[in-house]
């Protein structure tokens, strides 16, 4: 009888002959670049520091290709971007103290949009640690701490040994469903010191698969079938799963409305005859989604943004597949399947029976009907117009990152299929620096990033990472002269708003100092200027002077 543990892979003659005769000249930042490249890592994002120099010096005896941005924070969002847009975990090497810290934000933000990051971070020497107080530049009483609310795992290196292993568990838990951002600590003596070690090279670090219950989904497929008004919901998690096709399959068997969160735009056709496309913040749509009977909730935890600001109040049933455990009936109680988003829609695929109602796709249109009416009351054609220039001027297979400004919360609603911004964590300067993430994963396609005039002040210096690297990035840059959304959240509430007016910077000639050609241009224009600059090739930013409004929230 053979037992998994008796089954040794033996090295083929090579590798006995490679690792009794190691190159020389290798340090413990080899081990960690040389792990990264046998996990299959071809792209790292970072910023150096002392501390780290170790890893970045071996990156000069690597293949794999280094992104390097102008603050850590904004390496971070370059990495979630880039996670998001592959599915491969992001490699993103940081230093101690200060400039680990500064990619909190980012990594929160990664944490709440389940991107997969792996921070690599270094640390004070060896000695140092243990909270002694010993007076290292950049020294923190306990670094990890400082993570480990944010991140989903924590795996410190204390030898070179370690440093493969670290790594491969790392990696495979930033790609364990759900995903997220990871954090790896290397003292800085263990990544400088010679290394006897052989190569890494292959390393096994597959994730694991989330599978559900099947007395869970045998539950869920027999609510379904025998329901009189089921209704989706298909959240972020879909989309991170891969899985519109399985979930478009099960909507048409079942013709059940699909409602898409802002985390799942793109998780559903939005011109399909059952799209209730992503108007969550209307009350027409809460109406809806409380009437259903059977309500299916995918990969969303029915958090503030996507229950219209906690006022949906569910009448039916509600199953709730979901990946992240904490997530799971933590706003309503539920049958709560724990499983990734595309292997539980597969398992009910496979024993749900085919339902018709002629009724549904008229009920989506009248959905539909009523959110335009009130829309149309509110005088904001301007703003619909402007969103709809933005989406006639970007190619279909371009991809957009959108900051938290008037214009992106526009988008959350009204624009047609896929997107990514920060509402998550709903962090400033995500856009730009993300769209450069995005770039990089594939420079043969231009990338639209979209930020307002305090959002964009934030992310200035990476105008210099575009032109370095020569990336297909244009920057549309919203300018009203102030924290547009605070503005009119203040001005509600207080009737009057403090503290959210700007002076800025001319952008034009900010960006052409860069050397990033740059335009200002007006609503009437800007489908013909952001076309433009978006198919020339490297960077570019359009500057829209212009004051948005929002549309009148349902939720009060």
């Amino acid at each position: 009888m053979t037992h998994d543990h008796d089954l040794v892979l033996r090295p083929t003659p090579r590798q006995v002959e490679a690792a009794l005769d190691p190159p020389p000249g290798r340090i413990g930042g080899d081990l960690v670049v040389e792990t990264l490249r046998g996990l299959g890592a071809t792209t790292v994002f970072g910023l150096p520091g002392q501390h780290a120099l170790g890893m970045f010096d071996a990156l000069r005896r690597s293949s794999m290709t280094y992104v390097g941005l102008r603050m850590e924070n904004n390496a971070a969002f370059a990495a979630d971007a880039y996670g998001r847009v592959t599915g491969e975990a992001a490699p993103l090497l940081l230093s101690t103290g200060p400039g680990a810290l500064m990619s909190l934000a980012a990594l929160q933000e990664a944490a709440a949009a389940s991107a997969p990051v792996l921070a690599v971070c270094a640390q004070v020497p060896t000695a140092g640690l243990g909270g002694g107080r010993h007076g290292h530049l950049h020294e923190l009483r306990d670094q990890q701490a400082a993570f480990r609310d944010v991140v989903k795992s924590v795996h410190p290196v204390r030898a070179q040994s370690q440093i493969p292993s670290a790594l491969a568990a790392a990696w495979e838990s930033a790609l364990t469903a759900p995903h997220g951002p990871v954090y790896v600590e290397i003292p800085q003596d263990v990544l400088l010191a010679e290394t006897a070690l052989p190569v890494v090279t292959a390393v096994d670090a597959t994730p694991h698969d989330l599978v559900p219950r099947p007395e869970l989904t045998a539950l869920a497929a027999h609510l379904l079938e025998n329901a009189a008004r089921p209704v989706i919901v298909a959240g972020g998690g879909v989309v991170r799963a891969d899985a519109a096709g399985k979930l478009r399959a099960l909507a048409e068997r079942l013709d059940a409305p699909v409602v898409t969160t802002f985390g799942g735009k793109g998780a559903f056709p939005w011109e399909h005859p059952l799209s209730l496309q992503s108007w969550m913040e209307d009350r027409h749509t809460t109406d809806f989604l409380e009437d259903a009977d059977v309500l299916l909730v995918v990969g969303s935890g029915l958090g503030e943004l996507s229950s219209n600001y906690h006022t949906f109040r569910p009448r039916g049933r509600v199953i709730q597949i979901e990946a992240d455990l904490g997530k799971l009936e933590s706003n309503h109680p539920a049958l709560g399947i724990h499983a990734d988003a595309r292997i539980a829609l597969s398992a009910l695929l496979e024993s749900v029976g085919e339902r018709t109602d002629p009724a549904a796709a008229e009920a989506v249109r009248g959905v539909l009907a009523r959110v335009r009416e009130r829309l149309a009351g509110q005088g904001l054609q301007a703003e619909r117009r402007i969103l709809e220039q933005v989406r006639a001027a970007l190619p279909a297979d371009a991809p957009s990152f959108w900051d938290m400004t008037i214009l992106a919360y526009w988008a959350w609603s009204a624009w047609p299929g896929a997107m990514h911004s920060a509402q998550g964590a709903g962090g400033l300067g995500y856009a730009f620096p993300a769209a450069i993430g995005a770039a990089a994963a594939d420079p043969t396609r231009p990338v639209l990033a979209v930020s307002g005039d305090g959002g964009a002040m934030y992310s200035i210096a990476e105008l210099a990472t575009a032109r370095q690297y020569g990336l297909p990035v244009t920057w549309l840059i919203v300018d009203d002269g102030g924290y547009g959304i605070l503005r009119e959240y203040m001005t509600d509430a207080f009737g009057t708003a403090t503290a959210t007016e700007l002076d800025g910077p001319d952008f034009v000639a900010l960006a052409e100092s860069f050397g990033v050609p740059a335009v200002r241009t007006s609503p009437e224009a800007l489908r013909d200027d952001l076309a433009a600059a978006l198919a020339a090739p490297g960077p570019s930013v359009v500057v829209l002077p212009a004051v948005l409004r929002m549309f009148a929230p349902t939720h009060r």
